[in-house]
């Protein structure tokens, strides 16, 4: 990125701009990062839209690049065996960039209920979701069965296709008519 200072004020910048969904006139730009200079702020500006942080709108606005919403991969953390704690910067990714492959049909659904907790979503999770109609079996999904929605494991046995919990208190669905899917989860996100 350059800079620690440069870093320091990129940050505020993102937190300005998660609160408000705006990114501020260079006058308060000046206020937020505490810069006087109307010339350094118009630096600023200029470094960050040069590395690709930010960019203009068709009417002059400051406004936000993908690059901008990027966040720093610090490095690895083993579940098993602790090792030394070092903060390593890596390259940025843009959790976009991780998530959704096919931006024009991917949707975010929240989970309510508890019939996938053996798979780790619990209810609440969000989860990354492909619009597809077809899945390999083992895939989880979010399927239409008799008019709504459900998210489980795709499966198919000696009778046909079948929806699988991964709790042992629900069901195993198993479509009477067609099964229509919804789409295939490519992802999850919790807030702790």
């Amino acid at each position: 990125m350059g800079s620690d200072d440069d870093r320091q004020r990129l940050g505020r910048l993102q937190a300005y701009y998660a609160e408000h969904r705006v990114i501020p006139s260079y006058a308060r730009i000046g206020a937020l990062i505490g810069m006087r200079s109307k010339q350094g702020v118009a630096r600023l500006v200029d470094r960050l839209k040069g590395r690709g942080y930010l960019d203009k709108s068709p009417d002059g606005h400051l406004m936000p690049t993908a690059r901008f919403f990027e966040r720093p991969l610090v490095g690895k953390a083993p579940a098993g065996f602790a090792s030394p704690a070092t903060e390593v910067l890596g390259d940025a990714i843009s959790i976009d960039d991780f998530l959704v492959a096919h931006p024009a049909s991917t949707v975010l659904i929240r989970v309510q209920g508890d019939s996938m907790i053996g798979a780790g979503i619990f209810d609440g999770d969000y989860l990354v979701v492909e619009r597809r109609a077809e899945a390999p079996p083992g895939s989880i999904v979010v399927a239409i069965v008799d008019g709504e929605f459900t998210i489980k494991y795709l499966q198919r046995d000696g009778e046909g296709w079948l929806l699988q919990p991964a709790n042992p208190n629900y069901p195993v669905l198993r479509p009477r008519g067609e099964l229509a899917l919804f789409g295939v989860m490519v992802g999850m996100f919790r807030k702790a």
